[in-house]
């Protein structure tokens, strides 16, 4: 497999953590454009633990995904009872918040006579815990799809389990949840701690893979697409943020034919998708369509 193949699959399973966290929240009624702002806190987070603390990469990622899972709870308490554009509005305010912070948040060490560290606008170089222990971009990349298999595999336990049965609840009717005795706001605060580790996570593994980020990293084009990886997918199943991601990267990285004009075109094309399938290419009723064939076939 040749490295631009290699890069192309990591970037997938990398962006499939924020594809994931994006999609956890709209399941349960809320339209997020925040989720770059933990998938950075997550590679700052991340990036900070090895290469500034010198602890191993597996012990970062679950620093970083509690940095992201505390962050996002931190948003949500406040935003809790806000609905539609104005939830939405509130997490954009969040993450512009967070990309401002990461401008100015300075922490440099020397190391071995170099200064590592994050700094500022200049980024955070030397994320080097990968290179430096021998691991390939072919391994680096099994371990994110390994990873992406296992969270996969907990959000389809999920899905079949009552907690997957009242977010979606709370997703159709808010009011009615309640009135039926759902604990509406611990469970949103739950999926938004949930939404915020995922992001992190992927985040992490970014920062790594890349040895360099910088504020610019996160910007609300990120969320923008976090959200279009999971309304182009579909909302029916697990499976359609990861088909969201599929398409979009896959789109951008066979038309660079069309120059500056791809994002316009891939713009328009989600367009037309969303006006004639607007809970995405795996809707709900397309997925159970399938389970239902499925059983008759058996």
């Amino acid at each position: 497999m040749d490295e631009h193949t290699i890069g192309v699959l990591t970037n997938i399973g990398l962006f499939a953590f924020i594809a994931l966290s994006a999609y956890l929240l709209l399941i349960t009624g809320e339209m997020s454009f925040a989720q770059q702002a933990f998938f950075g806190v997550g590679a700052y987070a991340g990036g900070i633990c090895t290469a500034l603390l010198g602890w191993p990469l597996p012990l970062a990622l679950v620093v970083a995904m509690a940095a992201g899972a505390l962050a996002q709870w931190l948003v949500a308490r406040p935003t809790l009872r806000l609905r539609g554009l104005y939830f939405a509005l509130a997490s954009l305010a969040a993450a512009e918040m967070f990309r401002i912070l990461f401008e100015v948040f300075r922490v440099r060490v020397s190391i071995d006579g170099e200064l590592v560290g994050p700094d500022g606008t200049q980024g955070f170089r030397g994320i080097r815990w990968v290179f430096e222990h021998g691991i390939e971009p072919f391994e680096f990349m099994l371990l994110v799809w390994a990873l992406l298999a296992v969270v996969m595999a907990l959000f389809g336990w999920m899905e079949r389990s009552r907690l997957g049965a009242v977010m979606r609840a709370i997703g159709d009717d808010r009011d009615l949840a309640g009135a039926v005795g759902i604990d509406v706001d611990r469970i949103k605060l739950f999926v938004a701690a949930a939404a915020g580790a995922l992001a992190a996570a992927g985040g992490a593994l970014f920062a790594h893979v890349n040895t360099y980020i910088e504020p610019r990293n996160f910007d609300i084009m990120l969320g923008v697409h976090s959200l279009a990886y999971a309304l182009i997918g579909g909302l029916g199943t697990v499976f359609g943020p990861l088909l969201g991601v599929l398409l979009d990267i896959g789109v951008l990285e066979s038309s660079r034919a069309l120059g500056p004009f791809r994002m316009v075109v891939f713009g328009g094309l989600v367009a037309v998708l969303l006006i004639f399938r607007p809970r995405g290419l795996l809707d709900e009723q397309l997925v159970r369509r399938i389970v239902r064939r499925g059983g008759n076939a058996r």
